[in-house]
């Protein structure tokens, strides 16, 4: 797995859904994450809570995480590319129901 910073996981999120657009898949997953402070480094807090957000598409995985500051550029960022890519969904079929009539 690739831990990439936050710009170029979304250049490489970017190509994962160009690669897959006609036929394929890919995962997002974010979850939060703590990191644990280092005995070396003073004055830094306990616990310093992370975004970890992964992506793969069976064959390449790549990773990023993101501070509290950086939250906000990257969703904007982040929604663009959703959008982006979303015009090659399925519709969906309607279930049309039969009424009984007696």
């Amino acid at each position: 797995m690739v831990l990439l910073e936050p710009d170029p996981f979304l250049n490489e999120l970017n190509k994962l859904f160009e690669r897959n657009k006609g036929k394929g898949t890919v995962f997002v997953t974010m979850k939060r994450s703590s990191l644990k402070a280092r005995k070396g480094k003073a004055k830094v807090a306990e616990a310093d809570h992370r975004c970890l957000i992964r992506a793969t598409d069976g064959k390449r995985k790549i990773s990023t995480h993101l501070s509290a500051e950086q939250h906000v550029k990257f969703q904007a960022s982040y929604a663009l590319i959703l959008r982006a890519h979303m015009d090659s969904l399925k519709k969906r079929e309607k279930v049309r129901v039969k009424k009984d009539t007696k």
